[in-house]
């Protein structure tokens, strides 16, 4: 069966036929050219230093015939932007899932972050320097770019914490402070970070203290310290840099959108970023679960005498999976649907469900698969273990879960706790009368 012969039903409606040659058109190509290239990236990678200079040829080849299929810049909804492919955020939804199975799916169509974020920053908020200076190289895919915001010393899920100092001087911002998570910052062609930072830390509204500025990589004042590891992957040669700046000054025309403008433009690029995330990780535990299906069906690794798929804890296992792919699925595509009917903002509480439920959903059917396969499962013979690396950060990525759920829970608690006390109080009331009117003397009530 073709991927657009998979969409959800529920979902149907809202895919144009353009979208389902186009969702074919990427499953061909990251099941017949991305995954059986994802070895080949690595190995043109190297070993050592080298790693973080090199950029393998085998992604230029993959970028070159994503360009003539069509495959570029999907992720830019067509409601939104007008620089994109013109698909929706469902449709891309789709199409990202697939690119999720492969390491390099999303360079290769020029949809990787934070890229795509960066792009959505500066397309929607850039003036038309900013665009054509940065914007126009990173839609070609000539360039790469990072987002530094989190802070080693602060505790930066709560963003009004955010230190790193920008003060003007004259025609000039001059920036002091360090970032680390800097992922993309790793890459040699990485040639523009987006910055937020204080300009204004005294402003008695504690959301409008922040700015970003847009900072060219090589800057004098910026040195990149390190590259952090996750979970002992290094991630070359994008990368997640530890970033500190000393003096960095860049022009006033480096300021994006405005002073005190750095959350409005933070909350309308994580927005659509978590979903990408999401879509992205579903892809991830398609691949484990076919993973497993082919782990459990190997007649040469038998447990007790028969295939470990004759056991019912492995049918479980699948079954599950299967079950929880599939929910996972729909709250993805439902919060695309409501970004698409709107914006983010609209869809906080559905970006929020899909931004927590999903990445725990995936490491759940991860384990499985490493299970399924033991010892080989944690180690390089399989892509399980860097999956589940990768995935395990998106709970901390973007807003740990913890916040989400904080803030899911008091919108719902809010919005509803008024009706929902009055509604019970009336259906009691109801009963009452209704058992009185019968000649039933009512029960006590709790």
């Amino acid at each position: 069966m073709s991927a657009s012969t998979r969409i959800p039903p529920i979902a149907q409606p809202f895919v144009s036929e353009r979208a389902k040659k186009t969702l074919d058109l990427v499953e061909e190509f990251v099941e017949k050219d991305c995954i059986p290239a994802d070895a080949v990236f690595s190995a043109e990678l190297g070993e050592g230093e080298k790693r973080w200079q090199t950029t393998p040829v085998v992604m230029e080849q993959l970028k070159e015939k994503a360009k003539k299929l069509g495959l570029w810049n999907m992720f830019l909804p067509k409601n939104h932007f007008t620089q994109g492919a013109g698909f929706t955020n469902l449709e891309y939804g789709l199409m990202a899932e697939l690119l999720g199975k492969s390491k390099i799916a999303s360079e290769a169509t020029n949809n990787a972050a934070p890229d795509t974020g960066n792009m959505e920053v500066l397309a929607k908020y850039g003036n038309d320097a900013q665009k054509q200076q940065w914007l126009a190289p990173l839609l070609e895919g000539k360039i790469r770019s990072a987002f530094l915001m989190t802070e080693p010393d602060v505790a930066s899920s709560d963003a009004t914490n955010i230190e790193l100092d920008i003060r003007r001087e004259g025609n000039e911002y001059v920036l002091n402070g360090s970032k680390w998570w800097s992922s993309g910052a790793g890459d040699p062609r990485c040639q523009i970070y987006l910055v937020m930072g204080k300009t204004d830390p005294n402003n008695s509204d504690t959301y409008k203290q922040q700015s970003v500025v847009l900072v060219p990589a090589g800057t004098k004042g910026v040195t990149v310290q390190r590259m952090l590891h996750v979970y002992g992957y290094d991630d070359a040669p994008h990368g997640h840099g530890h970033i500190v700046f000393n003096n960095v000054r860049v022009p006033l025309s480096a300021m994006v959108l405005g002073e005190g403008r750095g959350f409005e433009i933070i909350q309308g690029r994580l927005g659509p970023g978590r979903i990408h995330h999401a879509m992205r990780t579903i892809g991830a535990a398609e691949k484990a679960l076919e993973w497993m299906i082919a782990r459990v069906n190997d007649e040469k690794k038998q447990t007790f005498g028969k295939p470990l798929s004759a056991h019912g804890v492995i049918l479980e296992w699948i079954a599950k999976s299967r079950i929880e792919v599939d929910a996972a699925r729909l709250i993805v595509l439902n919060a695309a649907i409501k970004i698409d009917q709107g914006n983010a903002k609209s869809a906080l509480k559905e970006i929020a469900q899909a931004k927590v439920l999903v990445p725990q959903t995936v490491l759940t059917i991860i384990d499985r698969a490493v299970q399924a396969y033991g010892a080989a499962g944690v180690c390089q013979d399989t892509p399980l273990a860097y999956l589940w690396a990768g995935i395990r950060t998106l709970r901390i990525a973007d807003g740990p879960d913890e916040v989400h759920l904080q803030q899911l829970g008091r919108r719902e608690n809010r919005a509803r706790k008024d009706a929902v006390i009055a509604k019970l109080k009336w259906q009691r009331e109801e009963s009452d009368r209704l058992l009185a009117a019968a000649g039933i003397k009512p029960k006590s009530h709790l």
